[in-house]
């Protein structure tokens, strides 16, 4: 086995945007059951669910709601008690229309009756099912389903599990939380995960602008009872964006480059977001399907900024309601951070499994400058971390020259926004790099 690494590997680019970590010392709040839930029968990478239930039923927390056949699929569950006032479509991000269950709250969020704790996890076989039947998909905003990436193939070996901790999106500190909060619960999950998969060497990965983070889970992790063989570490990455990426983290804490078009199984390693890992703990205890959600509220609109933990379903404009509304008007709001999370029209979505912020900024910090010409710098170069050259993705893009930009691997683009952060003439990059990959999808649809 390797040797566990004293520092993090060297990676290429990123950027040193602003942490604005203003909600990371309070506690959680628990917001209360809300009059309706929207539950969207897409809240995961993947085919999307078919509603299970009808207009009239009752239906308890936990209860299954929405379910596919489909291996990359994840069933969802209801989030409060009550009656199914619907199943209609709504319209998500990127004008997406999906089926959705509407249920009314009788305010009494009454469990399942049939939920029990999975029958013994002995095997691979049996983690994946667990957490399919959980319904967990990636918590740090992915929503890639969990059961597929623990169903680890025959023939991969996996020897490192990555917990990332790393949480480098500006204000968001949902993860933060989760590791104060839950400490012994990310240990106990990392713990079933290892032995399940027989992994002996995990890296928790922290940030290193997150000291209380790192002494948290060290002193967790180097208890003599919690970890007997000494195969978990904490490892403290250089803050720089995007080290939450799961390529650039596999690097930082491994040295090992994953391959473009490649999974991090492809070189042994195994990613887990720490929210993923500590739920999995409380469903193999419980029998308690994801139905909530740690989600941090900021931005300079808001005005009381916190951790909520609220029902899977929840209307943004319930949830802003409970963190005091806004301070101003809200002139740009986002799902996710600032650098990958995606603008919203309003409050009226509803808060997904794979949702990890709503922020909200006023008319100042929401203003976009005008760009100008490209002064051909290099900074987007240097910044890119996958070794990409934006601006000449921009002009492909520009000219829907679908050949280029497959010979520039505008695919590998994971759209982390270094660039354009990274651009003194305030080039939209990133928009153009994702209108690049459209046309790529669409070239590829007609063959």
């Amino acid at each position: 086995m390797e040797q566990f690494p004293k520092r993090p590997f060297k990676t290429h680019g990123g950027a040193p945007v602003p942490h604005h970590k203003n909600t990371w010392q309070a506690q959680s709040a628990v917001m209360p059951p809300p009059a309706r839930v929207v539950l969207p029968m897409q809240q995961h990478i993947g085919a999307p669910c078919v509603p299970t239930v009808k207009k009239g039923d009752h239906v308890y927390v936990g209860q299954v709601v929405g379910d596919s056949e489909a291996f990359v699929s994840a069933p969802i569950h209801a989030s409060v008690s009550g009656t199914v006032a619907e199943v209609t479509q709504v319209m998500l991000t990127g004008d997406r229309p999906v089926d959705a269950v509407v249920i009314d709250s009788d305010g009494l969020m009454e469990p399942d009756p049939a939920i029990q704790p999975p029958a013994p996890i002995t095997d691979k076989k049996s983690l994946a099912a667990a957490a399919r039947a959980s319904g967990l998909v990636g918590l740090g905003g992915a929503g890639f389903p969990a059961h597929v990436k623990l169903n680890v193939p025959e023939g991969k070996n996996i020897d490192t599990l990555i917990i990332n901790v790393a949480e480098c999106e500006p204000y968001v500190t949902s993860d933060h939380r989760e590791a104060l909060e839950n400490g012994k619960n990310v240990l106990d999950g990392i713990y079933k995960v290892k032995e399940i998969l027989d992994v002996h060497r995990v890296l928790i990965a922290v940030e290193d602008n997150k000291p209380d983070v790192i002494q948290k889970l060290t002193e967790i992790a180097d208890n003599p009872q919690m970890d007997p063989k000494d195969e978990v570490r904490v490892l403290a990455l250089k803050s720089r964006y995007p080290q939450g990426a799961e390529k650039v983290l596999v690097q930082a804490c491994t040295g090992r480059m994953v391959p473009a078009g490649a999974l991090p199984a492809d070189v042994g390693c195994l990613v887990m977001n720490i929210a993923s890992v500590s739920f999995l703990a409380s469903y193999m205890r419980t029998g308690m399907p994801l139905t909530q959600k740690r989600v941090t509220i900021d931005g300079s609109a808001v005005k009381n900024p916190q951790n909520v933990i609220v029902p899977i379903g929840t209307p943004i404009d319930d949830v802003m309601a409970f963190c005091g509304g806004y301070r101003s008007e809200p002139k740009k709001m986002l799902m996710g951070g600032p650098m990958m999370g995606i603008a919203i029209t309003g409050g009226q979505l509803p808060i997904l499994k794979q949702n990890n912020a709503i922020l909200a900024f006023d008319e100042k910090e929401a203003r976009m400058y005008d760009t100008t010409d490209c002064i051909r710098c290099g900074r987007c170069v240097a910044a890119c971390p996958m070794n990409l050259m934006p601006t000449k993705l921009e002009k492909a893009a520009q000219k829907k020259d679908v050949e280029a930009l497959l010979e520039l691997d505008v695919m590998t683009c994971m759209e982390c926004g270094c660039c354009a952060f990274s651009c003194p003439a305030g080039r939209r990059l990133v928009q153009s790099i994702r209108m690049g990959k459209a046309y790529v999808k669409k070239a590829s649809q007609k063959k």
